[in-house]
């Protein structure tokens, strides 16, 4: 039993206002599910963010300015769909890099290692399977300057407080002159935004209600699927997202490795996810209130989102 995740679970779901971290939709099962929300024509973080890095891969590389050979270290790597064309862009002008994609999630990893090199047989890749910050530590030892890929919008599912503790642990495990390229989805019009998040195909739901499976197979417990809905909103004042899964009627779950049974009344809520959104200020003070300077700003053609190049100067 994974100790981390059953205490989190117990907090969770025995605090007055329910909640389970979305650090734990990703098991095998979940990475697979987020791969089709990926590729949901309402979700277009994907495609902005593709279109970044495929039509200004050049213009990001000129921006790093690193003078010798250096690492892409890529925290939280899924299937590298979108990074395939900045390390295209690498391989094919024959820049002298690493790539160090990192995820949780060993079948992701091995995903993207084997069809990252089956398109690009030249590149010289180290994947590594855990914790970003273990990781960080062993390569801050190097001298080897690094670009640290931190994509997909994942900066806005921290509340601020957290995503300050997250930024300053970047950047205590960086070394001076290193870079960050942070995605980060910008406020927009709310019915956009609310598309992506409430499909009408039940991709999000599907993703989220499998963490009740998730439970149910790794804590011995016994959710009733059918019984639990989802719903998302968007308030375009904040910025924020947030999603929840909803119990549907009065019912009791009980945990068996937990010894504990949970009691939902009608229309409970589970709070399971925020995924801020971010003004072009907001990113401005972000940077600078934890030690980078931005760079430069890289944004798809609509404007919805940035891939943002930080620098670690003191």
């Amino acid at each position: 039993m994974n100790e981390q995740f059953a205490q989190d679970v117990l907090r969770g779901l025995t605090a007055k206002n329910k909640y389970l971290s979305s650090k734990y939709f990703y098991d095998d099962n979940g990475s697979r599910i987020f791969q089709e929300i990926m590729h949901m024509p309402e979700y277009y973080l994907t495609n902005s963010e593709f279109e970044i890095l495929s039509l200004q891969a050049k213009q990001i590389v000129d921006a790093i300015q690193f003078q010798q050979p250096f690492n892409i270290i890529e925290l939280g790597a899924g299937d590298g769909f979108k990074t395939f064309k900045l390390l295209e862009y690498l391989v094919n002008n024959k820049i002298d890099f690493h790539y160090v994609p990192i995820d949780i999630s060993q079948e992701a990893i091995e995903t993207l290692s084997s069809k990252l090199l089956a398109r690009l047989p030249n590149l010289s890749i180290q994947a590594k399977v855990g914790d970003y910050f273990e990781m960080l530590k062993d390569l801050k030892q190097s001298s080897t300057p690094s670009l640290l890929l931190f994509l997909g919008s994942n900066i806005g599912n921290y509340e601020e407080e957290q995503a300050r503790e997250l930024l300053m642990l970047f950047h205590q495990n960086m070394k001076k002159g290193d870079k960050l390229l942070i995605g980060i989805d910008l406020k927009k019009n709310p019915l956009t935004i609310q598309k992506a998040y409430l499909d009408d195909a039940g991709i999000t739901k599907k993703f989220n209600l499998n963490l009740l499976l998730r439970i149910n197979r790794e804590l011995d417990a016994d959710f009733k699927i059918d019984d639990f809905d989802f719903y998302s909103y968007y308030n375009p004042d904040t910025g924020d997202v947030k999603s929840y899964i909803v119990s549907l009627r009065n019912q009791k779950v009980h945990i068996g490795k937990l010894n504990k049974t949970i009691v939902f009344s009608y229309d409970e809520l589970i709070w399971t996810e925020l995924s801020k959104k971010y003004s072009l200020d907001d990113i401005d003070h972000l940077a600078r209130e934890n030690g980078f300077e931005i760079q430069e700003n890289f944004l798809d053609c609509k404007h919805y989102f940035v891939d943002s190049l930080w620098e670690k100067t003191a």
